[in-house]
Protein backbone atom coordinates (compact mmCIF):
# COMPACT_ATOMS: atom_id res chain seq x y z
CA UNK A 1 0.00 0.00 0.00
CA UNK A 2 1.41 3.41 -0.84
CA UNK A 3 1.95 6.06 1.82
CA UNK A 4 -0.96 8.20 0.62
CA UNK A 5 -3.42 5.34 1.09
CA UNK A 6 -1.77 4.33 4.37
CA UNK A 7 -2.12 7.84 5.75
CA UNK A 8 -5.89 7.89 5.03
CA UNK A 9 -6.79 4.40 6.24
CA UNK A 10 -6.86 3.15 9.80
CA UNK A 11 -8.54 6.10 11.49
CA UNK A 12 -11.62 5.89 13.70
CA UNK A 13 -14.51 4.06 12.00
CA UNK A 14 -16.96 6.23 13.97
CA UNK A 15 -14.95 9.38 14.72
CA UNK A 16 -17.28 11.00 17.28
CA UNK A 17 -18.19 7.85 19.22
CA UNK A 18 -14.66 6.39 19.11
CA UNK A 19 -13.07 9.67 20.23
CA UNK A 20 -15.53 9.88 23.14
CA UNK A 21 -14.70 6.30 24.16
CA UNK A 22 -10.97 7.02 24.21
CA UNK A 23 -11.41 10.39 25.91
CA UNK A 24 -13.54 8.81 28.66
CA UNK A 25 -10.92 6.10 29.23
CA UNK A 26 -8.17 8.75 29.52
CA UNK A 27 -10.24 10.87 31.94
CA UNK A 28 -11.05 7.82 34.10
CA UNK A 29 -7.38 6.75 34.09
CA UNK A 30 -6.24 10.28 35.05
CA UNK A 31 -8.84 10.47 37.84
CA UNK A 32 -7.69 7.12 39.25
CA UNK A 33 -3.93 6.92 38.71
CA UNK A 34 -2.62 3.39 38.28
CA UNK A 35 -6.03 1.98 37.33
CA UNK A 36 -6.02 0.06 34.06
CA UNK A 37 -8.68 1.14 31.56
CA UNK A 38 -9.29 -1.37 28.75
CA UNK A 39 -9.34 0.11 25.28
CA UNK A 40 -10.20 -1.87 22.15
CA UNK A 41 -8.19 -1.31 18.97
CA UNK A 42 -10.23 1.56 17.54
CA UNK A 43 -7.45 2.88 15.28
CA UNK A 44 -4.97 1.12 13.02
CA UNK A 45 -1.99 3.41 12.49
CA UNK A 46 1.15 2.51 10.55
CA UNK A 47 3.92 0.81 12.54
CA UNK A 48 5.68 1.46 14.83
CA UNK A 49 2.83 3.59 16.26
CA UNK A 50 0.65 1.25 18.31
CA UNK A 51 -3.13 1.03 17.94
CA UNK A 52 -3.70 2.31 21.48
CA UNK A 53 -1.23 5.21 21.29
CA UNK A 54 -2.64 6.09 17.87
CA UNK A 55 -6.21 6.12 19.22
CA UNK A 56 -5.18 8.35 22.14
CA UNK A 57 -3.52 10.75 19.68
CA UNK A 58 -6.64 10.84 17.49
CA UNK A 59 -8.84 11.60 20.50
CA UNK A 60 -6.65 14.28 22.10
CA UNK A 61 -4.67 16.01 19.34
CA UNK A 62 -5.87 18.69 16.96
CA UNK A 63 -4.45 21.57 14.95
CA UNK A 64 -3.82 23.57 18.16
CA UNK A 65 -1.71 20.90 19.86
CA UNK A 66 1.87 20.60 18.58
CA UNK A 67 2.95 16.95 18.65
CA UNK A 68 6.47 15.62 19.17
CA UNK A 69 7.49 12.18 17.93
CA UNK A 70 10.44 10.26 19.33
CA UNK A 71 13.12 9.08 16.86
CA UNK A 72 11.48 5.65 16.38
CA UNK A 73 8.28 7.35 15.17
CA UNK A 74 10.00 9.76 12.76
CA UNK A 75 8.80 7.78 9.74
CA UNK A 76 6.88 9.42 6.95
CA UNK A 77 3.91 7.02 7.14
CA UNK A 78 3.35 7.81 10.83
CA UNK A 79 3.77 11.56 10.28
CA UNK A 80 1.34 11.64 7.38
CA UNK A 81 -1.21 9.43 9.21
CA UNK A 82 -1.17 11.70 12.28
CA UNK A 83 -1.25 14.80 10.11
CA UNK A 84 -4.22 13.56 8.09
CA UNK A 85 -6.29 12.33 11.05
CA UNK A 86 -5.50 14.97 13.71
CA UNK A 87 -4.22 18.05 11.88
CA UNK A 88 -1.69 18.45 14.70
CA UNK A 89 1.49 20.29 13.67
CA UNK A 90 4.77 18.56 14.48
CA UNK A 91 6.66 20.31 17.30
CA UNK A 92 10.23 21.37 16.50
CA UNK A 93 11.47 20.45 19.98
CA UNK A 94 10.05 18.48 22.92
CA UNK A 95 9.75 21.76 24.84
CA UNK A 96 7.30 23.05 22.20
CA UNK A 97 5.05 20.00 22.37
CA UNK A 98 1.58 19.78 23.84
CA UNK A 99 1.68 16.00 23.37
CA UNK A 100 4.63 13.66 22.81
CA UNK A 101 4.38 10.15 21.36
CA UNK A 102 7.14 7.86 22.61
CA UNK A 103 7.57 4.41 21.02
CA UNK A 104 10.74 3.55 22.97
CA UNK A 105 10.33 4.89 26.53
CA UNK A 106 13.50 3.15 27.74
CA UNK A 107 15.50 5.47 25.45
CA UNK A 108 13.55 8.67 25.90
CA UNK A 109 15.07 11.95 27.01
CA UNK A 110 14.63 13.27 30.55
CA UNK A 111 11.19 14.47 31.59
CA UNK A 112 12.47 18.01 32.20
CA UNK A 113 13.26 18.36 28.48
CA UNK A 114 9.53 18.55 27.72
CA UNK A 115 7.35 21.60 28.29
CA UNK A 116 6.65 22.01 32.01
CA UNK A 117 3.96 24.67 31.61
CA UNK A 118 4.16 27.90 33.64
CA UNK A 119 2.94 28.84 37.12
CA UNK A 120 0.08 30.76 35.49
CA UNK A 121 -0.61 28.18 32.77
CA UNK A 122 0.43 24.76 34.13
CA UNK A 123 -1.83 23.10 31.54
CA UNK A 124 0.61 24.17 28.80
CA UNK A 125 2.93 21.33 29.77
CA UNK A 126 3.51 18.24 27.62
CA UNK A 127 1.40 15.10 28.07
CA UNK A 128 3.59 12.09 27.23
CA UNK A 129 1.99 9.07 25.57
CA UNK A 130 4.33 6.13 26.18
CA UNK A 131 4.01 2.84 24.31
CA UNK A 132 4.74 0.07 26.82
CA UNK A 133 4.56 -3.69 26.28
CA UNK A 134 2.44 -4.23 29.38
CA UNK A 135 1.73 -2.88 32.86
CA UNK A 136 2.83 -5.92 34.87
CA UNK A 137 6.33 -7.06 33.87
CA UNK A 138 8.43 -3.97 34.65
CA UNK A 139 9.76 -2.67 37.97
CA UNK A 140 6.85 -2.40 40.40
CA UNK A 141 5.91 1.19 41.23
CA UNK A 142 3.96 2.17 44.34
CA UNK A 143 1.60 5.08 43.68
CA UNK A 144 0.06 7.49 46.21
CA UNK A 145 -1.80 10.77 45.91
CA UNK A 146 -5.12 12.23 44.73
CA UNK A 147 -7.54 9.69 43.24
CA UNK A 148 -5.83 6.75 44.99
CA UNK A 149 -7.54 5.43 48.11
CA UNK A 150 -4.37 4.27 49.90
CA UNK A 151 -1.83 3.01 47.40
CA UNK A 152 -1.90 1.55 43.89
CA UNK A 153 0.70 -0.60 42.19
CA UNK A 154 1.67 -0.69 38.53
CA UNK A 155 4.67 -2.24 36.79
CA UNK A 156 4.98 -0.82 33.26
CA UNK A 157 7.54 -2.49 31.01
CA UNK A 158 10.33 -0.63 29.16
CA UNK A 159 10.31 2.47 31.37
CA UNK A 160 13.26 4.88 31.33
CA UNK A 161 16.13 4.31 33.72
CA UNK A 162 15.98 6.52 36.81
CA UNK A 163 12.29 7.11 36.13
CA UNK A 164 11.37 7.32 39.84
CA UNK A 165 14.05 9.96 40.50
CA UNK A 166 12.93 11.96 37.46
CA UNK A 167 9.32 11.71 38.63
CA UNK A 168 10.22 13.03 42.11
CA UNK A 169 11.66 16.12 40.41
CA UNK A 170 8.46 16.32 38.33
CA UNK A 171 6.42 16.36 41.59
CA UNK A 172 8.60 19.16 42.96
CA UNK A 173 7.75 21.40 40.01
CA UNK A 174 4.00 21.29 40.80
CA UNK A 175 1.74 22.91 39.62
CA UNK A 176 4.02 22.67 36.60
CA UNK A 177 5.21 19.31 35.29
CA UNK A 178 4.34 16.62 32.76
CA UNK A 179 1.57 14.01 32.85
CA UNK A 180 1.99 10.51 31.41
CA UNK A 181 -0.38 8.16 29.58
CA UNK A 182 0.88 4.56 29.41
CA UNK A 183 -0.47 2.73 26.37
CA UNK A 184 -0.35 -1.07 26.03
CA UNK A 185 -1.82 -3.01 23.11
CA UNK A 186 -5.30 -3.08 24.70
CA UNK A 187 -5.38 -0.68 27.66
CA UNK A 188 -4.14 2.56 29.17
CA UNK A 189 -3.10 3.77 32.61
CA UNK A 190 -2.17 7.31 33.62
CA UNK A 191 0.37 8.99 35.89
CA UNK A 192 -0.77 12.58 36.45
CA UNK A 193 1.78 15.00 37.90
CA UNK A 194 0.03 14.91 41.31
CA UNK A 195 0.85 11.21 41.77
CA UNK A 196 3.76 10.29 44.03
CA UNK A 197 5.77 7.25 42.93
CA UNK A 198 8.16 5.02 44.88
CA UNK A 199 9.89 1.79 43.92
CA UNK A 200 8.24 -1.19 45.61
CA UNK A 201 10.47 -2.78 48.21
CA UNK A 202 11.49 -6.22 47.00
Amino acid sequence: MDIAAQSIEGGFADPVFNAQTVFRAVMDAMARPGSVQPLPALAHPPAPLSATAGAVALALCDNDTPLWLDPALQVSAVKSWLGFHTGAPLANTPADAHFALIATPAEMMALDGFSQGTQDYPDRSTTLILEVGDLISGAALLLEGPGIEKTATIAPAQMPRHFVEQWKQNNQRFPRGVDIILATFDAIACLPRTTRIKMMEA
